[in-house]
């Protein structure tokens, strides 16, 4: 049976939980050899040796998106076992601190600036030499928010470098397309994740921001997504299906982010 990846080769960022191993399980099942690259060690290689036992290829790398010479070595190793690359999932980042602008720390902000913005152009920056001999796609995972919502107090720094993240992808899908590179962005919306277990939140209830329906959440499935339906996006967006996409952004959060 054909599947939709079958001999390509995928990079995967954030591979080791939520949509970044979602995403990495639903690549593999179209045909993908997979490379899932994290600095959560244990949980990555837990999800490499299940993906395995399914009977897919699978290689977990360490890897910290925030330091040059790891994301380097992590594609590095990435080619080395797979012999090519075609498919780079910049998917990994942080909530960070949430706080007002006058309380946030300097280097709180750099700290999301530098994991979020500077993670993904790093994971751009050495992918691209790879992925210019055959061409290839290459996903960001953005947000909502800081694209179409602004309602969340206290996460300037966050939503910062979300919208940051849609401008690099379009201008890199200009810069690539002689190559035949496609570059796109998924934005989820609400997706229950790791990413928030290490959010730090302080005095965001001075901002006064907080929407309340009265109706409830008209937005399907009231705007709570699933890792499964960003993977599925991400899987289109990898596949030839979606041959001449590139320079946009997927919102995927059911349409709630139309609502504030």
């Amino acid at each position: 049976m054909t599947h939709q990846l079958d001999g390509k080769a995928a990079f995967i960022t954030g591979g080791a939980s939520g949509i970044g191993e979602a995403t990495a399980r639903r690549f593999a099942q179209e045909g993908a050899r997979v490379v899932i690259a994290d600095v959560a060690d244990d949980l990555g290689r837990r999800v490499c040796e299940e993906i395995k036992q399914g009977g897919a290829k699978a290689l977990y790398v360490h890897c910290d998106i925030s330091t040059p010479d790891s994301v380097r070595q992590a594609l590095e190793q990435a080619v080395e076992r797979w012999g090519r690359l075609d498919i780079v999932f910049a998917n990994a980042g942080i909530a960070g601190v949430w706080a007002p602008l006058e309380d946030m720390r300097p280097d709180e902000w750099e700290k999301t600036l530098r994991t979020n913005l500077e993670g993904a152009f790093l994971t751009l920056h050495f992918a691209i030499p790879y992925l210019k001999s055959a061409g290839g796609s290459i996903i960001v995972t953005s947000s909502v928010s800081g694209n179409r919502t602004f309602g969340q107090p206290g996460a300037a720094a966050y939503s910062t470098s979300k919208a940051g993240l849609v401008a690099l992808t379009k201008m890199a899908a200009l810069e690539l397309a002689r190559y035949g590179i496609r570059v796109n962005a998924v934005c989820p919306g609400g997706v229950p994740t790791r990413i928030t277990d290490a959010l730090e939140s302080r005095n965001t209830e001075e901002i006064p921001l907080h929407v309340e329906m009265p109706e409830g959440n008209p937005a399907l499935h009231q705007g709570v997504g699933q890792p499964e339906d960003i993977a599925d996006v991400c899987l289109f967006l990898a596949s030839d299906q979606s041959r001449h996409v590139s320079g946009v952004e997927i919102y995927v959060d059911g349409g709630a982010s139309l609502l504030i």
